[in-house]
């Protein structure tokens, strides 16, 4: 499937000062490779530690998730269908990432009054292309993008309606601080010697994938759950295993808390040894239809259908077997 611009959205660029969307970039994990004195490092690992108590959501997710009527596992489907299309086109792992953390402020939000169905479906999708275009050189369309067993097949400018709708609740503020602004850092600590940088950070990464559908994820900062992915992946190599310590790694910087780690660390080999244990299952199918909405924005208050061009869609695409779905009407045609 190719991928193309044709569907990118200039809206979206706009002018940001020193407070902007684009300020305060933390370092993604290529960035340690960049010499710099140990004490300068340090200090900008702390300021970051620092920092993502402030950048990510100032609310307790997980407890909002466990005590709501939240349909869980409409969200671990989108979790997943996102991290399929992230494979599917070779995102960055921090691509995914983001838009997983863009569905659950949104989620939070409140403006989702119904978290199953194609609403959810669409949130996935806007979420996933937000990121996209944050950290993507090539994004795919609006309509390349819904793949992999997306259950419905929206528009692009219901999708372009959407993304506002998410950036106008997120206050435009997209950037984070993520595991992966520390990954290279915590690896370089465990192995100093630097024989197994490579494997830590990819593991480590590996991991934090893995495991980002699950809530009890939303219960550790982004430096305490890259501390004990690095700590997963360590105990796999024979040579390092002696180092593995969730208690000691709370010396590898100020700010870092051993108790917190050592929790996320026994979370995470747990969940390891459970989905090991289940690899040799067949993977659950889900249904595939392929649907398209018209006027469905109706049900976001920020958001008037009557403010779109009422010009036919001219790209739908005929796939064989397909289902149309009128959701105003309720009616389909086959």
């Amino acid at each position: 499937m190719s991928i193309s611009y044709s569907d990118s959205l200039p809206d979206l660029l706009c002018e940001e000062d020193s407070e902007g969307v684009l300020s305060g970039v933390p370092p993604t994990l290529d960035c340690w490779s960049v010499p710099e004195p140990p004490a300068i490092i340090e200090e900008l690992i702390a300021e970051l530690i620092e920092d993502e108590k402030e950048s990510v959501p100032d609310f307790d997710c997980l407890a909002w998730l466990r005590s709501t009527s939240f349909d869980a596992s409409s969200r671990q489907d989108s979790i997943a269908w996102i991290l399929k299309v992230h494979a599917y086109y070779g995102f960055q792992p921090l691509t995914a990432y983001l838009a997983v953390h863009y569905l659950h402020r949104f989620l939070y939000s409140g403006r989702l009054q119904q978290t199953s169905g194609w609403p959810m479906q669409l949130l996935s999708v806007a979420c996933l292309s937000l990121a996209a275009k944050m950290e993507e050189p090539l994004v795919p369309s609006l309509l390349d993008i819904q793949v992999e067993g997306a259950k419905f097949v929206f528009e692009s400018r219901t999708i372009r309606r959407m993304e506002l709708l998410v950036l106008t609740v997120l206050k435009w503020r997209l950037r984070t601080v993520t595991p992966f602004s520390f990954i290279g850092f915590f690896a370089c600590k465990v192995d100093p010697s630097g024989s197994c940088i490579e494997y830590l950070i990819s593991r480590s990464t590996e991991i934090i994938l893995s495991e980002i559908q699950e809530s009890s994820f939303l219960e550790y900062l982004p430096s305490c759950t890259a501390a004990a992915a690095v700590l997963c992946a360590a105990s796999e190599i024979p040579s390092l295993m002696s180092l593995v310590n969730p208690e000691q790694a709370e010396s590898w910087c100020d700010g870092l808390i051993k108790e917190k780690i050592a929790g996320c660390y026994q979370w995470m080999q747990r969940l390891l040894l459970i989905k090991d244990n289940n690899s040799r299952k067949p993977p659950r199918v889900l249904p595939q239809f392929r649907v398209t909405t018209r006027a469905i924005m109706s049900r976001f208050s920020d958001v008037n259908p009557s403010s779109s061009s009422p010009s036919p869609y001219n790209k739908r695409r005929k796939l064989n077997n397909s289902l149309w779905v009128d959701v105003n009407k309720g009616s389909s045609e086959q």
